[in-house]
């Protein structure tokens, strides 16, 4: 049980997780460490591809604000763990996108990032949500069940297809190394957000009907995935030293 200050709590979270999008989608240039990468997110959001179909745009959009997030964590802007800072542009872009696209209100919105906060927890507590511990799959991962349940729960569907909705997008994200090319939070971090949101959006849609089918449990998932981590080579646990971050630097 939470005391009264959860929801003043929940509403700065909110509105920093807002801040974030709308500063991202206003920004453009190249983000500092070296790698030369540009920002994408305004691009993303404003280039329409002609007779674009409403999946397309659905999908366009909610990448633009996650791009958005992920981009001002590597510029070293003001952004949520969510539950990590190289997590935390899948939660809120996609409450954004229900928020400002979709018109729900803000205090539903609040309502799903209480159940995102409730099974942030659950995995921090049984698990892990840190990259370096157990790889890109306690930082993604977590993030795309978190934000898979906030979605079930906007939608309000019961508590077994929010269950089986973080299930699933925590069971697809197993294994998933973390190689940040020079050790810096942008790829394939920033894009990994972008794919995460949408995949959480994708879990839900498979619970929605397919629930009462289910074989795996959300604790049964995040057991795995703790225990996967721990087995992973320590070289794809955020060193840079495996991976990705090794085959680029070779170009």
């Amino acid at each position: 049980m939470e005391g009264s200050s959860l929801r003043p709590y929940l509403e700065r979270i909110w509105e920093a997780m807002k801040t974030s999008v709308e500063r991202g989608l206003a920004a453009e240039g190249i983000l500092p460490g070296g790698l030369n990468v540009a920002r994408k997110a305004k691009l993303l959001y404003e280039k329409r591809c002609y007779n674009e179909s409403a999946d397309v745009t659905m999908n366009r959009v909610i990448a633009a604000y996650a791009y958005a997030v992920s981009e001002e964590n590597a510029d070293e802007n003001i952004v949520v763990t969510s539950p990590t800072c190289g997590s935390c542009g899948v939660l809120p872009s996609v409450m954004y996108y229900m928020y400002k696209d979709r018109g729900f209100p803000e205090n539903e919105i609040l309502d799903a990032l209480a159940v995102a906060g409730l099974v942030g927890n659950v995995i921090r507590t049984n698990a892990s949500i840190s990259g370096a511990e157990c790889g890109c799959q306690a930082e993604i991962g977590s993030a795309c069940s978190m934000t898979a349940a906030a979605v079930a729960a906007l939608y309000k569907l019961n508590i077994d297809q929010i269950e089986y909705s973080a299930e699933i997008a925590m069971e697809h994200n197993l294994g998933l190394t973390c190689d940040p090319v020079n050790g810096l939070v942008q790829i394939p971090c920033i894009e990994r957000n972008a794919v995460a949101a949408m995949r959480a959006i994708t879990a839900v849609n498979l619970s929605r009907f397919l629930y009462t089918t289910r074989k795996i449990s959300f604790d049964e998932v995040v057991a795995t995935m703790y225990r996967t981590g721990l087995d992973m080579d320590e070289k794809y646990r955020e060193t840079s030293h495996g991976g990705l971050a090794v085959i680029y630097s070779r170009k």
